[in-house]
């Protein structure tokens, strides 16, 4: 199974917005690392849930009864995904940042205040301010940076086991860094933190649509990501091993569940999210038999064709990537158009691979300028913020230029953009 010209085409097809923006105008879309295209499975399945089963869960009626099957679906669908025990290992939020704050907390009533937690120096803020506040509730003693090395953008894994003493209590990092592109290796930072009995903790918000999870094969304790950067609507799915929410007490108001995955989550669920959820991920089982007449079984059916079908999205990912770095033909690649910082690993790392995506400046622009240029000439949308990230700061800039690519992406956008970046970097020489 590869993703070749002529399966692109279909791919493409399961995305209505891939084309063309909401006015019409054809376009690339490179601005993924924010939230990917909607792919047309997620939005037909919300779309059906928001007016079949409108009701609230626990009744007889229908529309009851067919919310409560609908969310069901959706954690077996999440499970499926990450390789998790079941659907009651699945806990749904608003948002990542709202999962991660509520984790934090519950982790938090247990500590003593002696304790800290170890992280990486490109974490997202979603996975920073949560264990700041507990210590400013004096919860932890200290939150404590990994830091990655600035010229090749990579993290040694032993920077994280120099940090980790026996009042270690959290490890927790990112599957890979929203702005530098660089992959965490989770299996050996798991390792560390099952040596030191800590908790391992996993944001796979950015991470997510690139690589398939395995919560088991990493040994993670809690695994987050976000629907919207994942072919789906808004709101986020936490993986947390049975004996944690059984054990845990997170924050939560009276009469709510006492157990389960309902225990974690604040207030009404929305089916609809659920719903979502479930069609894009039925999407990408249909990548790993496109041939199929009907979307497979729960279980183990639909983690095999999961399998084959992010060995192809890695396999055309690479080719992005290193057509990316290295350029086509005449066409210089990041790694060579002058003028232009590359903020990130300028390789492929042989073991942990890397995501596509890619953070630049270009001198003689403003970031904002340059990601306005780039629409307005060449119909290319990328970003141009913070991206809530540490990494700015750490090489003392406010923003940056960010493309991010997913496998919907195709060779002549980046050719597009390389070409882009080239011809802006000639007129200011």
């Amino acid at each position: 199974m590869r993703i070749d010209a002529r399966f692109l085409t279909k791919i493409r097809k399961e995305f209505p917005a891939v084309n063309k923006d909401p006015s019409g105008r054809k376009r690339a879309f490179l601005d993924n690392g924010a939230g990917t295209l909607v792919t047309r499975r997620a939005a037909d399945r919300e779309y059906e849930a928001r007016l079949d089963w409108s009701a609230n869960v626990g009744n007889v009626f229908p529309e009851s009864e067919g919310a409560g099957e609908t969310i069901l679906e959706g954690r077996t669908a999440v499970a499926d995904l990450l390789n998790a025990e079941g659907p009651n290992a699945i806990i749904s939020g608003e948002s990542a940042t709202s999962l991660m704050f509520n984790l934090s907390y519950a982790l938090g009533r247990d500590f003593e205040g002696s304790e800290n937690v170890v992280t990486t120096g490109y974490e997202h803020y979603t996975n920073i301010s949560p264990w700041v506040e507990l210590g400013s509730n004096g919860e932890i003693n200290e939150l404590r940076f990994a830091e990655f090395d600035t010229d090749s953008g990579k993290l040694d894994p032993v920077k994280i086991q120099e940090l980790v003493d026996r009042r270690t209590r959290v490890i927790t990092v990112t599957g890979a860094s929203n702005v530098l592109g660089t992959r965490t290796d989770l299996k050996e930072i798991g390792k560390i933190a099952r040596d030191a009995d800590a908790y391992f903790i996993v944001d796979a918000v950015h991470h997510a649509p690139h690589e398939l999870a395995d919560v088991h094969g990493i040994g993670c304790d809690f695994f987050v990501f976000s629907g919207y950067k994942l072919f789906s609507r808004h709101g986020s799915f936490m993986y947390a091993k049975p004996e944690h929410i059984r054990e845990l007490m997170p924050y939560k108001v009276l009469s709510s569940p006492e157990r389960g995955p309902e225990k974690w989550e604040c207030g009404t669920r929305d089916q609809a999210m659920f719903a979502a959820i479930t069609g894009a991920i039925d999407y990408l089982a249909w990548v790993g038999s496109p041939s199929a007449k009907r979307p497979p079984r729960p279980g183990s059916a639909r983690r095999s064709r999961l399998k084959t079908a992010f060995k192809a999205i890695g396999r055309y990912e690479q080719e992005l990537m290193e057509m990316a770095l290295n350029g086509k033909g005449k066409t210089p690649g990041l790694n060579d158009i002058p003028g232009l910082t590359l903020y990130g690993p300028r390789d492929i790392d042989k073991k942990t691979g890397r995501d596509p995506t890619f953070s630049f400046k270009l001198r003689g622009y403003s970031d904002r300028d340059l990601s306005a240029l780039l629409w307005k000439r060449h119909r290319l949308a990328v970003g141009a913020e913070d991206y809530y990230s540490r990494v700015p700061a750490i090489f003392k800039k406010k923003t940056m230029v960010r493309a991010t690519f997913v496998h919907y992406n195709t060779k002549g956008d980046v050719v597009t953009l390389l070409d882009a970046l080239d011809r802006l970097s000639r007129r200011k020489r």
